[in-house]
């Protein structure tokens, strides 16, 4: 490890490394995109699991199956937005940005992509938190 990055906290070290994942995540899903082959879930599944890292940064000292289940909430919320046709909303989304953050189009196969992309990253996170951060 760098000697630098000893003299920091965990929960710095964690946040440094849910920002690394975060960014991460969001380089894979963009990429993703660009692959046919790929399933189109895959990309649902990775944003899932960023938005959940978002959460972590943010929420350190909360319980992971809290910050799960915001997520879910969350990813949930926005998909079942996509079912409001408000004018300004639909402006939004029509933007590059409003596209990735908030989609497009109500699926119900996006609600179990988010889903099983949660779970495999809380999973992972659990076992990341468990190891001692030295």
């Amino acid at each position: 490890m760098f000697p630098f990055f000893c003299i920091y906290s965990t929960s710095m070290k964690l946040r440094f490394l849910y920002l690394v994942l975060v960014l991460l995540l969001i380089v894979v899903g963009l990429a993703s995109r660009r692959f046919p082959a790929i399933p189109e879930a895959t990309g649902d599944a990775l944003w899932a699991m960023m938005l959940f890292c978002c959460f972590r940064f943010v929420l350190l000292k909360a319980d992971l199956r809290r910050v799960a289940v915001i997520t879910l909430f969350a990813s949930y919320l926005v998909e079942f937005s996509q079912l409001i046709r408000w004018p300004w909303l639909v402006q939004l989304r029509s933007t590059t940005l409003g596209h990735l953050l908030l989609g497009q189009g109500f699926l119900w196969s996006d609600l179990v992509a988010y889903t099983i992309g949660v779970v495999l990253v809380f999973l992972l996170c659990r076992r990341i938190e468990r190891i001692k951060i030295g």
